[in-house]
């Protein structure tokens, strides 16, 4: 994006576009981000939206714009969004979905928590998230991205990429696709247990949490994914980047670990704004911490089968990368179940 670009982009808010700069933000797979910087400090936060990913813009402003006036609390920071000159909550340049947000001075996002407080923090920043939201409507939430954290989709779409793919690349992800099928039956619990729908933000990985400068937990970011789901999808979710310290993108597979201590603090985090979880859904957060990395690396490995279609890839063999490592981390939760069960159980 050059300067003029910018500038035509912010023409379109209400802001002075004569003085802006910007600054490329590398986290993340999906949208484009920058910051907007303003004499030398981070004023706003511009993002362009992946419509390839997100094709229904529409279901994303209803649910960003029924949620956003709810989040909010003493302890809960709310995102103030810019508004576009067409008091609309995104630009529409004809092409491209752009949306403007105030950046929190001195905030930040981490990968991989450092201590417990960061993990207790992110508990706690999860739970009043799903406390603030616990009394929507939730039809009149859209689905953002149909089929988001369907296992039964994910599986169909993984028996299509492996009936399209030649034996030498099956041969090559053998071991993944052997230990796909056998998890399976054993995930699918998940949707014969009639557990109640919430809304989720069903990305809650922890660079999705803002922190502030004192290390306190402020918000949840990137709300496109908004929408109904199981709170086990954020849980799951929250557990695989809180107690590993490695990333999704790393090779070697010994650097993937459990941390008890974070778990714990996690819990405790997730406990101190008080109970809102019913006894069924309790009963399986433990196996949840195995099913959200599992279904990441089932898509990081649909991808590949396919020739790397969806997801954004800085090598040809990343996304096998990724389901490796994924896949590892569903094995280390499954041998922690007793210990996450009898943690849950004491708080």
């Amino acid at each position: 994006m050059t300067k003029t670009e910018l500038n035509i982009i912010l023409s379109n808010f209400d802001v002075n576009t004569s003085k802006y700069s910007y600054e490329i933000i590398n986290t993340g797979y999906i949208n484009d981000s920058y910051y907007i910087i303003e004499n030398g400090e981070r004023k706003y936060v511009l993002q362009k939206i992946n419509t390839n990913v997100f094709k229904n813009i529409d279901a994303i402003k209803n649910n960003i714009s029924l949620s956003i006036n709810n989040l909010k609390d003493l302890g809960y920071h709310k995102i103030k969004f810019i508004n576009p000159i067409s008091q609309e909550l995104f630009y529409n340049s004809g092409k491209e979905y752009w949306r403007l947000m105030e950046y929190v001075k001195d905030s930040y996002t981490k990968d991989n928590a450092e201590n417990t407080n960061d993990a207790f923090e992110a508990g706690r920043i999860l739970s009043l998230f799903h406390i603030l939201l616990k009394d929507e409507d939730l039809e009149k939430y859209l689905y953002t991205l149909d089929n988001f954290h369907n296992l039964s989709y994910r599986i169909k779409e993984f028996e299509e990429s492996l009936d399209n793919s030649d034996s030498n690349l099956k041969e090559e992800c053998k071991e993944e696709i052997n230990f796909s099928i056998e998890m399976f039956d054993r995930l699918i619990v998940f949707y014969n247990s009639s557990l109640p729908e919430r809304i989720c933000h069903n990305d809650s990985k922890l660079n999705n949490i803002l922190f502030s400068s004192s290390s306190k937990g402020l918000c949840m970011i990137d709300l496109d994914t908004i929408m109904k789901g199981y709170f086990h999808y954020d849980f799951g979710d929250a557990i695989r980047t809180i107690v590993n310290p490695a990333s999704e993108e790393e090779k070697d597979l010994s650097k993937i670990l459990f941390n008890k201590s974070l778990f714990k603090a996690f819990i405790d985090g997730l406990k101190s704004n008080g109970k809102f979880l019913s006894n069924k859904e309790l009963e399986l957060l433990p196996l949840s911490t195995a099913l959200m990395p599992f279904i990441h690396g089932l898509r990081a490995l649909t991808d590949y089968l396919n020739g790397n279609i969806y997801y954004r890839v800085s090598y040809p063999k990343q996304n096998l990368i990724r389901s490796r490592n994924l896949f590892a981390f569903s094995k280390l939760a499954l041998k922690h179940q007793d210990f996450m069960k009898e943690a849950i159980e004491k708080v």
